[in-house]
């Protein structure tokens, strides 16, 4: 199935989506709890699809974001930090952070730039949504933990990201403003028959800007399925119904900053308002969202210099 949460006439629903239309669920059905294995309700009558505004499929629990593409960390990392390679910690465990699950915007809905931001990104993922909770997986009952999939923009104010990440810990407002999640939920079941024989799914990823193609890759080429990142995600703690998992950033011009870090220049340049990017997962869908103007940054001082007074 493909589940979705849209907005029609005033109304916020959920619901099947069949072709060119949605059917809703009774009003007041929530997704989540279809997640967490609640029955489907019976559906009214259909709704065209492009009479609805869709929403994010659902208000996860938490937002874990991956890096599993080798391609993206070499060349993301030379565009932001100036370094070749790929980090040796990298290879020993599928890494993640974790992002503001409050920033979640729609299929189509406008992005505005981030407050500062100058140098905005886009990063084409997919993600993976838990059904039931549980802790310490392995990666053989972890599949059976994963509800569905769904397309993931994690969108990227890179010269802030750049600047804060020196200090020694992971992206905040460079990651803060928005994340695309939709255009909705489909249940694993349905790309099953995309599944290879080490356990990848080998979905065509693509992404464009204003119509015109600038990366393409393969889902499969992740260096860890998603029921090992949710086992490791797992690892001596709860994961609720509900989470997501992003893949982290495909290679292959899967962000604009992969492109720069490899081309030693902003080619294509960073996005603007006006620019529209449009990520497409085979077996899931599209997402198709428009830069807009942000606000400008409310003033907050720099560090002051303190004394090192004891009590």
């Amino acid at each position: 199935m493909r589940l979705a949460t849209y907005e029609h006439e005033g109304l916020r629903r959920c619901g099947v989506v069949e072709g060119d239309r949605v059917l809703p669920f009774a009003e007041g059905a929530e997704l989540l709890d279809l997640v967490g294995g609640a029955p489907v309700p019976s559906t009214g009558e259909p709704v065209p699809l492009a009479s609805v505004r869709l929403l994010p499929p659902l208000e996860p629990p938490s937002v874990r974001d991956f890096v599993t593409f080798e391609e993206h960390v070499e060349g993301v990392r030379r565009s932001v930090s100036g370094e070749a390679g790929v980090p040796d910690a990298w290879y020993d465990a599928p890494a993640f952070y974790f992002t503001n699950p409050a920033s979640l915007v729609g299929a189509h809905d406008d992005v505005p730039v981030p407050p500062g931001c100058s140098v905005l990104d886009f990063e084409l993922e997919v993600a993976a949504v838990v059904g039931r909770g549980g802790a310490d997986l392995s990666p053989e009952r972890a599949r059976d933990h994963i509800f569905g999939y769904t397309v993931f923009n994690d969108w990227s104010a890179r010269d802030l990201q750049s600047r804060e990440m020196r200090v020694g810990l992971g992206p905040s407002k460079g990651k803060d403003t928005a994340s695309t999640l939709g255009p909705w939920l489909v249940t694993a079941d349905e790309l099953e028959p995309y599944r290879d024989g080490e356990g990848f799914l080998r979905l065509a990823l693509t992404a464009e800007v204003n119509g015109e193609a600038v990366g393409s890759d393969l889902l499969s080429n992740m260096a860890w399925t998603f029921e090992e990142m949710l086992a490791h995600a797992s690892r001596g703690t709860r994961v609720r119904t509900g989470d997501v998992l992003g893949s982290g950033t495909c290679g292959n011009g899967g962000c604009l900053a992969e492109l720069w870090g490899r081309r030693g220049r902003q080619d294509p340049p960073p996005l603007v308002p006006g620019d529209t990017v449009t990520l497409t997962v085979e077996g899931i869908g599209a997402v198709s969202n428009t830069v807009v103007p942000g606000k400008a940054p409310q003033p907050v001082p720099t560090a002051r210099k303190r004394p090192r007074d004891r009590p």
